[in-house]
């Protein structure tokens, strides 16, 4: 029987280095988060905690678990999409406006500042890396990811 552990660490790892390399473009190239960002890394972090409980479970347990992530992973990539979506169409904002307002009252948002806090506009122009915008590469990860769970919860059983 193939064992889907080393699928969910890896996940796990991917997610929370993306969280990692969130707080770093944060924190040290100062680009604020705004609320699509927030909620993009609170889907990240529920990818990584998914995949990191129920890799320590049975494997039918872990091909669940696997199938949430990807469902989490899913959403994600429907707030990329979104946020892709408001970069392209600047009369659109999701800048200062209740989403950010309750966004900033979750309790994780005040026991984790640093992380899950919403300080800035979603239209805000950053320097594109590797020539992909900050959403586009959230949209590419979660789509990878949600691939890896989705062939790692359905694939048959040997």
């Amino acid at each position: 029987m193939k064992n889907s552990r080393p699928v969910l660490f890896a996940v796990a790892f991917a997610s929370l280095m993306l969280l990692a390399v969130a707080l770093y473009l944060q924190h040290v190239e100062n680009m604020l988060p705004c609320p699509l960002c927030v909620i993009q890394r609170y889907a990240f972090a529920a990818i990584a905690l998914i995949c990191l409980i129920t890799a320590f479970r049975t494997e039918a347990t872990a091909r669940i678990g696997a199938a949430l992530a990807a469902l989490a992973s899913l959403a994600g990539a429907g707030v990329a999409g979104w946020h892709i979506y408001i970069k392209a169409h600047p009369t659109v904002s999701c800048g200062i406006d209740p989403l950010e307002t309750s966004l900033n009252t979750i309790p994780t948002a005040k026991l984790l500042p640093f992380l899950f806090q919403a300080d800035g506009l979603c239209s805000t122009e950053y320097a594109p890396i590797m020539g992909l915008s900050i959403p586009q590469w959230a949209l590419i990860w979660f789509i990878v990811i949600a691939l890896f769970l989705l062939h790692t919860a359905f694939r048959k059983k040997s």
